[in-house]
């Protein structure tokens, strides 16, 4: 991404009984029919408290000394901790961010900033995510989801190098370090980015501000994480932070494995911004052409991972929460086939993950 303005793209218009607006018309229906709130639920609101416990509880078990008793289980509840910050991350955090968990602003506010006291940054969140991500899905110096450094090509008009041949081999320990390298140095080069093409101006905050509330977020986050352990766990700093490393370790795999699993495909089209910033396609279209579900049938994974298995309908309806995805579901893919536009799915993760992995061959061989 240049250091100026975003360039201006403009997706084609839908048209009237477009694929967008039937989609639309038929999901309102189904909410007026069955007279339920498109917002969370009761099994929202028990998900949410299970997914916090996750994080919460095997900290304060850590910081009571558990390591005293055991190495192993110190070491275990840290990575249980890793699967706390993807579960909260992706159910709670993700939902409360785009306004689906709850219509009270409030409440999302709190919950979205839970993101805060995880190492990230809620404002740089909304911006890459809700922003350039949902608007620009795929496309390239836009969409910071394809975006891993020089040693990941996840774009075939990215440059390639010699060493891509090999990603599809070592792209899982970067998924891994990824996670490290977003609390420690990417929220302050995301910011720093979105202040110089006016991005922050935008969300009416400056980056001043910015700076300083983020610097404050970090040295909270770290303070708990990692200095508090240090001092009342009860063993060497060194387990600590190896503890600390472990349980980011396993939330950037499976992070990157529940998103890129959804873009990064063989089905995706990596439209490239075409000359007068005009797109082609309208945006839902789009959406459905660069997005792709995954494990549909599995209650334990649409659970766990906050029903971003279905990433069409989460890309099409954000502000609706992830509880309804699985209806939802039979309806966009009903409506795709009508208007003719292909609706990509893999029947489970380890086949989606398997695809995954060939794109990355594919995209470091050709």
């Amino acid at each position: 991404m240049s250091n100026n303005a975003l360039p201006l793209v403009k997706f084609a218009a839908a048209g009237k009984e477009s694929f967008y607006d039937t989609v639309k018309a038929r999901v309102n229906e189904y909410f007026t029919t069955v007279n339920i709130p498109k917002h969370g639920n009761l099994t929202m609101y028990t998900k949410t408290i299970a997914m916090l416990a996750m994080y919460f509880v095997p900290y304060f078990l850590i910081v009571a000394g558990i390591g005293n008793i055991s190495l192993v289980i110190f070491y275990l509840l840290w990575i249980v901790m890793g699967f706390g910050i993807t579960g909260i991350g992706t159910s709670v955090m993700h939902d409360s961010n785009h306004e689906a968990y709850s219509n009270n602003s409030f409440i999302n506010n709190v919950l979205g900033g839970v993101l805060n006291i995880l190492g990230g940054y809620s404002r740089n969140w909304k911006i890459q995510h809700n922003i350039l991500h949902h608007t620009y899905t795929n496309l390239e110096g836009l969409d910071e989801d394809i975006e891993a450094g020089i040693l990941l090509r996840m774009s075939p008009h990215k440059k390639k190098l010699g060493i891509h041949k090999f990603q599809h081999i070592y792209a899982w320990l970067l998924y891994g370090i990824m996670n490290i390298y977003w609390v420690t140095v990417k929220d302050y080069k995301c910011l720093l980015q979105y202040g110089k093409n006016g991005l922050l101006k935008k969300q009416k905050i400056s980056l001043r501000y910015a700076l300083t509330e983020l610097t404050l977020y970090k040295i909270f986050y770290f303070g708990y994480t990692i200095v508090v352990p240090i001092f009342i766990a009860g063993v060497a700093w060194y387990h600590v932070v190896l503890g600390f490393i472990a349980m980011h370790l396993v939330a950037g795999l499976l992070l990157a494995c529940i998103f890129q699993l959804a873009h990064v495909m063989e089905t995706s089209e990596f439209p490239e911004l075409p000359e007068q910033s005009k797109m082609q396609n309208n945006w839902a279209v789009h959406q459905v052409l660069n997005t792709a579900n995954f494990a549909p049938d599995s209650k334990i994974m649409s659970w766990f991972i906050g029903g971003l298995n279905y990433q069409i309908e989460h890309h099409l309806f954000p502000h609706i929460c992830h509880v309804h995805y699985p209806k939802l579901s039979q309806i966009v893919k009903q409506t795709a086939v009508e208007y003719n536009i292909p609706y990509n799915v893999q029947p489970t993760f380890m086949r989606a993950l398997k695809e995954h992995a060939r794109m990355l061959k594919k995209l470091g061989n050709n």
